[in-house]
């Protein structure tokens, strides 16, 4: 591949990018890109390659996205849980990267399951279930709690702002659990029997009251299937809607 560049379809912000994607040249040296499956929304890029078959996961140097932390929390919850087994981790001048072996399953947002949503968000609530009842709490040395997250979107923009400041104070805890930290739908893998398989992108995992994710998987079912997806993800995590944790959750993934 001389000119590095790749063509590729998709959507906006997160997701397949409908323009050509410029392949770095650390990912041009580790063999054939076959395509490049993700964008997500500071530029960062996921190649799959040939032979033999990988994941890269690329992110441009300067953006606030830390694969070192990525690379921690896979190899932390890979004995416990399915997820990405990690091959490879770099930086250079352009970027980071994380190489990892391939997974069996389909994303939840492929176009497979977006025909079958009611499937797709059964199988996102209940690996979302599997996930927060395997990992164990007391052995995890991540933090996903409000606390560190409005620490940490402070540290990153210089200071508080009005729109966590507005949020108020949390909810009493429901659950503490390992959270997933961006239950979104891409990020739960189906086998082809519809049921779930797997969990990528994990860089935020850490603990914090399950209503953390949830808020999240459920918010995430609106942009990836449209309405009426909430409450059959909850069903199948098993567990009652609750609106003032959810608009909580929901405000502080929106202003962190």
């Amino acid at each position: 591949m001389t000119s590095g560049r790749l063509p590729i379809a998709g959507a906006e912000l997160a997701g397949r990018p409908v323009d050509p994607a410029i392949v770095p040249h650390v990912v041009q040296g580790m063999g054939g890109v076959r395509e490049v499956v993700w964008r997500n929304e500071l530029g960062g890029l996921t190649f799959l390659l040939d032979e033999p078959e990988r994941f890269v996961k690329w992110v441009p140097a300067g953006v606030p996205l830390d694969l070192d932390a990525e690379v921690a929390r896979l190899r932390w919850a890979a004995p416990l849980t399915p997820v990405p087994t990690v091959l490879e981790a770099g930086a250079d001048d352009e970027g980071s990267w994380l190489v990892t072996h391939p997974l069996a399953g389909r994303s939840a947002v492929d176009q497979r399951w977006v025909a079958e949503p009611l499937t797709a968000v059964r199988a996102i609530g209940a690996g979302l279930r599997a996930l927060h009842d395997t990992l164990p709490v007391e052995d995890c040395p991540f933090d996903w709690t409000v606390e560190a997250r409005v620490a940490a979107a402070d540290a990153r923009e210089g200071g508080p702002s009005a729109e966590r400041a507005a949020l108020g104070p949390p909810p009493p805890v429901d659950r503490l659990v390992v959270c997933h930290g961006d239950a979104c739908a891409p990020n739960t893998l189906l086998a082809d029997d519809g049921t779930w398989l797997a969990h990528v992108d994990l860089g935020a995992l850490g603990v914090a009251d399950r209503w953390a994710d949830l808020a999240v998987a459920t918010y995430s079912t609106i942009w990836n299937y449209g309405p009426g997806y909430e409450e059959p993800l909850l069903d199948a995590y098993g567990i009652a809607p609750d609106p003032v944790r959810t608009a909580f959750y929901r405000g502080l993934w929106d202003a962190t």
